[in-house]
């Protein structure tokens, strides 16, 4: 009976520890899975990477744009407002998508020459058009 017991037990005592582990398993995928989610989108990685190197993080007043570019903004936020052309959104999703390989290109350059304050404005940048592709793709799905 003794034994019997002990085998018990020990079966229980293997079970609770192999949901520990399953569960700091689990912990460790999450923390991979939203690693590379970070690494993969220029953005994200950009913010990362200044928070690595303790600069704080973007305000909404951070960016020291200048009129053309809130110009721009709003333009395109404008043409955004407007009635759904396919035309005019394939033209609005390439203007976005060429400005932010370029302002992917341009926050490279500043992180390889060690300028964090331009990669922060370039990154608060970014986020403007981020937001305007954010936008686009909610234009896109039917409701």
């Amino acid at each position: 009976m003794r034994a019997a017991l002990r085998a018990r037990l020990g079966l229980q005592l293997f079970a609770i520890r192999l949901q520990k582990e399953q569960y700091y398993s689990e912990q460790h995928s999450s923390l991979i899975n939203k690693a590379y989610q970070t690494l993969l989108n220029p953005l994200s990685r950009g913010l990362y990477l200044l928070e690595l190197c303790g600069v704080e993080p973007i305000q909404e007043t951070d960016c020291d744009a200048d009129s053309a570019f809130l110009m721009e903004i709003m333009e395109i936020n404008e043409k955004l407002a407007e009635p759904k052309n396919k035309d005019s959104l394939e033209e609005i999703e390439t203007l976005i998508k060429v400005k932010l390989e370029e302002l992917t290109r341009e926050v490279t350059s500043a992180f390889e020459r060690d300028d964090l304050q331009e990669a922060k404005k370039l990154l608060a940048k970014m986020k403007y058009f981020a937001n305007l592709e954010d936008k686009l793709k909610a234009k896109k799905i039917p409701s």
